[in-house]
């Protein structure tokens, strides 16, 4: 068997394994034994257990990134642009539950390397949703635009709340991606259009 398809098979199987059984339980055996391979030859192409769970979270990590970029369109209107970013974000999350499990709750904690990996993931999807909340900006103010510290803070809170919320649909089950989508942007930009043109809440 080729080794690309030799290793793809254990990371499914280390994917699965962590995703459900958790980083500190799983074993190296148990991996193996999905895989359908020897134990040693798992540890010939990867060294320990913490370079594996390493290897598994830059996986996961980089096939959630390219599916919300995937899904948004250019040239389309802002607003077009998130759902289509949401919906692809929730798609991937509920068809791969087992690599969101090890993104959101395993490798944040369990301390370091882990939850610096994740921190790159997250630094990423929040500069795409920076992105498309300053294209939202011009688009409403013809060329103006919402202040950077504003545009940052915005996009954390679209990013926490669309993790939560990921994290929830899949452990509640029978919530759609486009169901988990549009309760996000229900929340999310209908607050976020009454901000483009200009109002602000205040407190009386």
């Amino acid at each position: 068997m080729p080794r690309a398809v030799r290793e793809r098979q254990m990371m499914d199987a280390a994917v699965q394994t962590f995703g459900q059984r958790g980083y500190r339980a799983a074993s190296m055996d148990e991996i193996a034994d999905l895989a359908g391979v020897s134990k040693p030859l798992v540890y010939l192409y990867l060294s320990s257990k913490e370079e594996l769970f390493t290897a598994c979270i830059r996986r996961e990590s980089e096939a959630l990134i390219a599916a919300v970029q995937a899904g948004v369109e250019p040239g389309l209107p802002a607003d077009r642009q998130l759902w289509a970013g949401l919906g692809a974000f929730f798609t991937h999350t509920a068809e791969n539950p087992d690599g969101w499990a090890v993104l959101h709750r395993q490798a944040r904690t369990h301390g370091e390397p882990f939850a610096a990996e994740v921190s790159v993931l997250r630094e990423e999807i929040v500069a795409f949703v920076t992105g498309l909340i300053g294209a939202a900006a011009r688009e409403a103010h013809q060329g103006s635009e919402l202040a950077d510290r504003d545009m940052a803070g915005l996009a954390q809170a679209l990013v926490g709340a669309a993790e939560s919320l990921a994290g929830w649909a899949n452990e509640t089950g029978g919530v759609s991606a486009k169901e988990a989508a549009g309760t996000l942007m229900n929340f999310a930009w209908m607050g976020l259009g009454d901000l483009m043109n200009g109002e602000r809440w205040n407190p009386r």
